[in-house]
Order: structure tokens, then sequence, then C-alpha cells
């Protein structure tokens, strides 16, 4: 039977759901293939598929889900990399809805293979990890055993020899315990009074214990206090994220915080507690964390899930160490009297033994003649050894009123010759036996001989002297005298012969002694003393004195003085004298024993004194006439404005030239009181111009005739104007400061003020402030500048003539400005035309054309910025500017 039915089209509507099959299509798709099925379907078609298409179809409809996503699975099964991505992807999701002890037995082999192989290859990379972990808990561990054991060192030392340090000592003994334990036990007092436990990332108060009898204030208040000091210190001061501050300390009561990964503890406690306590602390913590950890890492403010952790902390607040009574340790104090009071003795008197031996060491040491080279003392007795000279004192003798046992003294002593002076003038004494004329000394570490003494025994002295060990004291003879005939003789000679050299006038050339005779030759001037003469007094026997004098001329000022003064045999009038190895002539004396005097000063020897005459005055008329003559020069020549150019004195007259200043003083009237008779006098002056600032200064006012308001002066040759003056004198005086001479002083006038009437400086103003606009690229002004114009016209013939009437000239400068536009010299060409045309209408409208300038700035001199709105107009323009001459 052959079908008719037409082939099957699948519904075209998607399922509703992924995860279910389209119901309606199936149950269309079954109908059909029940309505169609042909057993003969597969033999009439040749070439087909041996599977029905509407099977197909239909399997598809029932597993074509199924079959796409094992298709899916088995490609991820074939490419490892997706496979691991994919696995990758829901590996955190798994691992987080795993139970802990599953997925951790699960994990622990893997983990523990890879850590250990990454361990031996690189051990750094697992130290670089744990270092920041466990470095923080070492320090604060090593830090906690630094403190503890300096707080049982402390109160080791505080109970050691106390009467409850004797107990101690015995319970530490009987329960093999430490020393230092068993004081921190019974010694330290404290009591924890509050437990806090927080929030580490919230700051939230989890806990809190308190003591009983404790008070504090809010408990959430002082979690949130604590907290932001803990975040203060870290942002302060840059502290890591696992650092903490575990100390706080306020009077008697101390904070310690122990920090755990999800909540902070923090304990406050009275007294001093042991470190002991941090231990314990942080075992709490941590069995707090054991038991409660995923409650205290999601906590949001809601302690109900923490209820077991309060009985934890109230193991902290029971923690307490009261004070014991400790009374006095009298027993002890008595012991330790017992024991102190013999030895303080002892060593007292030990003490005071050796002080009394160690001054008679340090009376010994400063003993001349005495060394002591080596001092010791040895079960009670004392040792001394050294050096001494046999003249130095007796040790032995020294112990008296030193309270020193001398049977307990061991003294060894080598004798030795000491250098000391005193030691050596008691020798020298002792061996020479010097007579009572001699008195042998110290002085300056010298021995010093002084007196008369024989011959003889000076030779003995000075052999002494020779044999002085070398380092010790000189033996100085020099002041003992020979005091024998022969000696006394020569000596008297020697005191004559000196005589003799220091007379003036006399040289000796040679002297000697022989035969008991003395012999002495040499000069002698005739002015000078006798040397017969001058052997009385001098105990020299004359008859044995032969002498042998040559005559000569000494150059010796004072016997010159004497020869002048006999030869010229000066006047009363004149003193001769000598002044610093000069012969000086003073007076006055005629002509003729002045030219005596002049030939005898050239006659004197060369290398002799000189003789001064020129302090002597010639008294004769015509000296006299001279004399006043060269006075009268001298006050001319000094006289500013007159020059002296020649003068001369001849047959009783005087003759004089030169130039002199109409303004200086009349050369004849300096004649009065001069004692120049004027007769004689015949003078020819010539008249100049002097530069002598007076008469500069005196020339100016007379030409200048400066007024009132300004005053001329001299300063530093500069003659200085000042004050106020109109501008017409000050023109003048320009001028007369262009003529000065060059080699003159110059004129200053910058000080000077221009003194303007107040109506001229008014109108000056108003002018001053006008100005004629253009229009762009315009010579002429519009229209509307005419009546400024006008009145500008009015007010310079207004101007011009007050100023006449002032005195003074007033001038007007007319100045063309444009604006930027264009090139520069177009710009500057036509302002000037401006100035020019303003200039033209000016003078149509009656201004003295003589009076009015002109210049052309350009764009050199805008009244505004070219980029402001209006600075192209405002620069088109003529300003006027006043100047008063």
């Amino acid at each position: 039977m052959t079908s008719t039915v037409d082939p099957i089209s699948l519904p075209q509507r998607a399922a509703s759901n992924d995860t279910e099959i389209d119901r309606e299509a199936l149950a269309n798709l079954l109908v059909e293939i029940a309505r169609n099925v042909d057993p003969d379907y597969r033999a009439r078609f040749h070439g087909v598929p041996t599977v029905d298409p509407r099977m197909e179809t239909l399997r598809q409809l029932l597993v074509g889900r199924e079959i796409s996503e094992l298709s899916r699975v088995s490609h991820l099964l074939d490419e490892p990399e997706q496979l691991a991505s994919a696995v990758g992807g829901v590996l955190p999701s798994a691992a987080a809805r795993a139970p802990h002890a599953q997925l951790g037995e699960a994990l622990a082999p893997a983990v523990e293979r890879a850590v250990q192989r990454s361990i031996q290859k690189s051990p750094r990379t697992l130290t670089d990890i744990l270092y920041p972990v466990f470095l923080p808990a070492i320090r604060k561990s090593i830090g906690e055993k630094i403190d503890q054991t300096f707080q049982s060192l402390n109160e080791t030392l505080r109970h050691i020899f106390t009467w409850h340090g004797l107990k101690w000592r015995f319970e530490a003994w009987r329960t093999g315990a430490s020393f230092s334990e068993v004081v921190l036990k019974h010694s330290l007092v404290y009591r924890v009074e509050h437990v806090f436990l927080i929030n580490r990332n919230s700051g939230l108060l989890i806990a809190h214990v308190t003591a009983d009898n404790a008070t504090s204030e809010d408990p959430q208040l002082i979690s949130s206090m604590l907290s932001a000091i803990q975040d203060f210190v870290k942002d302060s001061f840059n502290e890591k994220e696992q650092s903490g501050l575990d100390t706080i300390r306020f009077g008697e009561l101390r904070l310690w915080s122990e920090v755990g990964p999800f909540a902070t503890l923090v304990a406050v406690i009275r007294g001093n507690p042991p470190e002991e306590l941090h231990e314990i602390f942080r075992d709490v913590l941590l069995r707090i964390h054991d038991e409660c950890s995923q409650a205290l890492e999601q906590f949001d403010g809601d302690s109900s899930q923490l209820a077991g952790v309060e009985t934890l902390l109230q193991t902290c607040v029971e923690l307490k160490q009261e004070d014991s009574k400790q009374g006095f340790p009298w027993l002890v104090v008595a012991a330790v009297l017992l024991v102190l009071i013999p030895a303080g003795g002892w060593f007292l008197l030990s003490w005071q033994s050796g002080q009394r031996w160690q001054a008679y060491v340090s009376r010994l040491s400063t003993q001349p003649g005495i060394i002591v080279a080596e001092q010791k003392v040895r079960d009670g007795q004392f040792y001394i050894a050294g050096l001494r000279d046999p003249l130095a004192a007796d040790p032995l003798s020294l112990l008296s009123g030193t309270e020193v046992d001398p049977a307990r003294v061991h003294s060894q002593w080598q004798f030795y010759q000491s250098l000391e002076p005193e030691f050596v003038l008691k020798r020298l004494t002792a061996s020479l036996a010097p007579p009572d004329s001699v008195r042998l000394s110290i002085i300056n570490d010298r021995i010093v001989a002084e007196g008369e003494a024989p011959d003889t025994w000076i030779d003995r002295a000075r052999a002494a002297a020779r044999q002085l060990s070398a380092g010790g004291p000189v033996f100085d003879i020099s002041r003992v005298r020979d005091v024998s005939p022969e000696a006394r003789a020569a000596e008297h000679w020697q005191a004559y012969v000196s005589r003799l050299e220091n007379q003036p006038g006399i040289i000796v050339a040679d002297q000697k002694v022989r035969d008991g005779q003395f012999y002495i030759a040499g000069l002698r001037d005739p002015l000078a003393a006798d040397p017969q003469a001058l052997l009385s007094g001098t105990q020299i026997d004359p008859a044995r004195v032969h002498s042998q004098w040559q005559f000569y001329q000494s150059l010796d000022p004072k016997f010159v003085l004497k020869r002048l003064t006999a030869s010229l045999t000066p006047p009363k009038s004149v003193r001769l004298s000598i002044v610093e190895d000069r012969i000086v002539a003073e007076g006055e004396a005629p002509d003729t024993w002045i030219d005596r005097a002049r030939v005898a000063a050239r006659q004197l020897s060369a290398g002799g004194p000189i003789f001064d005459i020129s302090k002597v005055r010639d008294v004769s008329p015509e000296a006299r006439a001279a004399e006043h003559w060269q006075t009268y020069v001298s006050r001319l020549e000094a006289q500013p404005g007159i020059i002296v150019a020649q003068q001369t004195a001849r047959g009783g007259h005087f003759y004089i030239s030169g130039l002199r200043d109409p303004q200086a003083a009349d050369p004849q009237a300096l004649l009065s009181g001069t004692g120049v008779d004027p007769a004689r006098v015949h003078s020819q002056w010539q008249f100049y111009q002097s530069l002598d600032p007076k008469f500069v200064l005196k020339r100016l006012v007379a030409s200048l005739t400066p007024p009132k308001s300004v005053r001329l002066m001299t300063i530093q040759d500069r003659i200085v104007a000042v004050g106020e003056a109109p501008a017409a004198w000050i023109n003048r005086a320009r001028v007369a400061s262009q003529q000065l001479s060059a080699d003159g002083l110059s004129l200053d006038i910058s000080e000077l003020r221009e003194s303007t009437p107040q109506e001229l400086t008014h109108l000056r103003d108003a002018i001053q402030a006008v100005d004629i606009f253009f229009d762009s690229g315009k010579a002429v002004p519009g229209p509307e500048q005419l009546p400024v114009l006008d009145k500008l016209a009015n007010q310079l013939k207004e101007l011009a003539k007050d100023a006449r009437e002032a005195g003074v000239t007033a001038q007007f400068m007319l100045t063309g400005h444009s604006d930027a536009t264009g090139r520069e010299t177009a710009n500057v060409s036509i302002s000037a035309a401006r100035a020019e045309t303003v200039r033209a209408l000016l003078k149509k409208r009656g201004v003295d054309p003589e009076l009015l300038l002109v210049r052309g700035a350009g764009t050199f001199e805008p009244a505004e910025a070219e980029n402001s709105r209006t600075g192209s107009s405002a620069n088109r323009r003529v300003s006027v500017t006043v100047n008063f001459h």
C-alpha cells in the first residue's frame, strides 16, 4: 500500500525551556509516523539510507540535547587545555560547597607534596613569604622575654636582702624553682579589671568582662576609642598591618593588647603585672579563635553566636596578685649591721693607716736629696726604697708626727750625690773653706761667690768649678776680686785707662804693664783734659807711669765749638750752641761778621760737625730793607687774584710785576705795615680774570643778578644755584654756565626749580589735556573738531600773553600721532602732516606761529593700547605740550 501523505515537516516553534522537550511537536510527529507507516518504504526506494529520516527526526527530538552535551564533553576530554579551563571555572565554587574535613583530607597530600617540592627548589621564596609573619612574632617574643628578664632582675635586687628574700630563697630551694620566679610570684601586685574582645576589622565590641568592684564607662565607647588609637598609630607612623600598639600605660593602669586573626583582646590591668600574663592572654585568644573562628570572621555586631566567649574571658579577669603585708626586715638589718660594723671599723682603721703612710711618703718626696723609687703596703707592713744624699734629712726622723709606727716601716736607701744647689753649696763650702771676705750664695740655680780673696784661693775655686758634675749648678767666681798687691795695682791701672778713654779729645793707642811699670801712648787734643792731672785719686804712683802723647785737632763738636768761639769772637747778640752734632749760630750780627763766619764754616774739616749760620740775621739797613721787601712779596703771593711774575731789588729800589684780578686786593694798600717805603716801590700789574671760586662767584652775581629766592654757593669746586627762579632767569644762568672757562668752575643749576605763576600752571594743564582727533587715513580734522580748535586757539593766545607779563616765554609743541594701521613710515608721515594741519588752523585763528613747534611721533607714543576697544581712534590725534623759557 502506497502512502499518499506529504513528507513530514518539523514544527518551527522552539522549545519553551532548554531542559524540556516540545511535547506538542513530539505528539504531532508520532501521529504522522503512525499514519504513514509503510512496510514497503524501504523496498521501493533504492539508494536511500536504511534509516527512515523520520526516525532520525524523532531521535533528535527525544535525545538531541543529550547527544549534543555528550559530544561537547567528549571534545573537552580530548582537549586538555579546554578541560583544565572548564575545571578551573567550577573548582572554586565546588571547593567552597564541599565539607571542610573532606576537602582538607583530599587536598592535604597534594598540597604537602607541592610545598615540599617548592621548598626544595627555592627555599628563599618560602623565607620571603614567611619573613613578614614570623619577624614581628619573633621580635615581640624577644621583647617580652627581655622585659620579663628586667622585671625579674629588678624585683630580685629589691628583695635580695630582706627577710622575705631569705624565706623565698628557702622556698626556691624546696620547690626547685628559680629564685627570680619565686620573687615575682610573691612581690608583684596586680589585678585584671577589664577584658575587651574587639573585632579587628570593624572595631566593634564582641564581648566585655569586668572584675568585681571594677568601674568603667560605656564598654562600646572604650572599644571604639581603642580601635581609633590603633588606627591612628598605624597611619601616623606607617606601621604594617600585622603590627599594632601592644602596651599603653595610664598611671597605675596598663592596657595590654594581643592581636589575633579576627579579633583583638585588650586587658586593663591595675598594678605591676608579670610578663607571663602575655602568654595567658595569648592562649585565651587562641582558644577563642579555635572554637569560634567562623563566627568571629562573619561578626557584624550580633554576639549571639559567641555566647561561650565571655566564659573564656572570665578566666582573665580572675587573674590577680594581692598585696602582701611586708613588715620591716629587722632581722636582716640586724644581721647586716653585725657584719658591716666590724668591717667598717676595720676598713676605717686601714684607710686611716694608709692615709698616714701616704702623707709620710709625700713628705719624703718633697724633701731635697731624697728620691722615692718604690713604696708599698703588705700585711700591715710598710716598705719603701730609693736614693738619699748623705746631706739630706734622715727619713726616720721625718716619721715623728705622722702617727706611723716606726717598727712597721722597712726602708732601704742607696747613697748618691744630689745636684741640688743647696747640697752642692754645702760640699763646696766644706772643700774650699772660703775666707770670711768671700760669701757663697745661690742665685737663680747658680752658686755665686762674691768678695775678695787671694789668688791662691781663687785658683782653687776655679779648679773646683771645672770639676762640678755636668747638669748641676754653675759655680760663678767672677765676682771675687784678687786682693794681691800686683792685682790691686793692675786693677787701679785699668780703671785709669778706662777713665782716659772716656775723656773727649784723648785717644789711647797703646797701654801695657811691664816689671811694675805702666806705659801708655796715644793722641790728645790741646783743649782736652791733662792726663797727668787725671792720675790723682787713682792710687797709682805717677813715677811708675810713662806716657807719650801726640797733639791733634779733635772733631768732637765741643772742641770745634771752642775753636770757632776763639777764632770768630762772636758779638753778644750771637749765641753758638751744639744741636744734634751740629754747631748752630743764632741771633743778629753785622754782615762783616756773617761773612767771616761763612768763611770759617767752609774751612771746617770734612767729617766734622757742620757750622750752621742760617739763623743769624743781617742787621745792616740794606738787609733790613730786603727782608721787609721779601715779607711784602710773600704777602702779595698769598693774596687770591694776584700773581707775582717778577720781583727784583736794585739800587735801593724795588721792582715788581704780574697779573691782578680787578676784584683782588689793592697791592698798594698792602704796603702798609710792612716797613717798605712806597716811594721806592715800582709796580706794573696787568688785569686778568682769576678762576678763583670767590671771584667767579662775584662775577656771576654781578652779571646774573639772581632773585632773592635763589642762593649761589660754592660746594667742592662747583658753584651751585639753589632755589626757585623764573624760566627766563634760569635760561640766562644756563647760558652763563656754558660760557665759564673749561678750566674753571662749573655752574650747577640742576637744583633750581622753575617758578611759574599759579594761573599759568592751571592754563597750561588745561591746554595739555586737549587732543584734536582725526579719522582713519585723514590729515585734516573733521567738522566736529572745529569748536575744539577755536577754544584751544583762545587758550594759547591767553597763555602767551600771561607768560609775557610774567617775564617768561611760552612755546607750544604740537605732536601728531597715528594708529598702527599700515606701514610705520606712512604712519610717521601722516602724524607729522596732522601736526602741520593743526599748526595752520591755529595760525589762522590768531596764534603766533613762532610759538608753535610741530613733530610727528607716529605710533611710538600711543594714548591707549591698540587691542582695546577704542585704542585705534584714540591714537589718531594731535596733542599739545607747553614749555616756558
